[in-house]
């Protein structure tokens, strides 16, 4: 029974890191990429467009995840149909995840080599070539290791939605656990936790590196 309880907890875990990471990584990027392009000096240069963009990223940013889990209660409510389970935790992890990855990938965007672009823009190329062949392929291990941390944050915050009703594993440590104080079962919902992390830690290292050789 406690084996299926876990695993349910483990598979409910997963789905909504897994969907919301999917998510923010599609929104992020191109948000990273519209940031770094049009700030100042940047090849489409919108210094308006980047301020707006930045303060909106920057207070999504700055609110506590659980406090962003409450005030998005009936945004939840209008989009999924419930604020309880799973799929209502997906929306406000894609929308905590999505500013932080898109601020991590636009370090990495940063980062790249300016003389690189320099060169692009001599040879002729149009702007969204040189984003698609120069900035995106250059910053993908940074991109990578990026997107491994975000990975990494949202576990910790599907674990703290779990126990105010989203399921997974912070649902069963909390109900199972912690009310009932069970330390047995904190216990092995915090190594199973720990290995989560450390699995995705471990991958996105190794991809990380591979994409560095290229």
């Amino acid at each position: 029974m406690w084996a299926e309880r876990l695993l349910q907890g483990i598979l409910d875990t997963l789905l909504m890191v897994g969907v919301s990471s999917f998510i923010a990584l599609i929104l992020g990027i191109p948000l990273a990429v519209i940031l770094v392009t049009s700030s100042k000096g940047g090849i489409y240069e919108a210094p308006a467009v980047n301020r707006v963009l930045g303060a909106f990223v920057n207070l999504f940013r700055s609110v506590p995840f659980l406090i962003l889990m409450v005030a998005l209660i009936p945004f939840t409510r209008l989009i999924v149909g419930t604020t309880y389970g799973v799929w209502a935790a997906v929306v406000p992890l894609t929308i905590a995840a999505t500013p932080f990855f898109a601020r991590i990938a636009e370090v990495s965007l940063r980062e790249v080599d300016h003389g690189l672009i320099e060169a692009a823009q001599a040879m002729g190329c149009r702007r969204w070539h040189i984003i698609w062949h120069v900035l995106l392929p250059e910053a993908r291990p940074g991109i990578v290791g990026g997107f491994t941390i975000t990975l990494v944050t949202m576990i910790n915050s599907s674990a703290m939605a779990g126990a105010i009703g989203a399921g997974g594993l912070g649902d069963i440590a909390y109900r199972y656990g912690y009310q009932r104080f069970d330390s047995q079962i904190m216990l092995t919902v915090i190594v199973l936790l720990v290995v989560l992390v450390a699995f995705i830690q471990f991958g996105g290292d190794r991809l990380a590196k591979v994409l560095n050789k290229r």
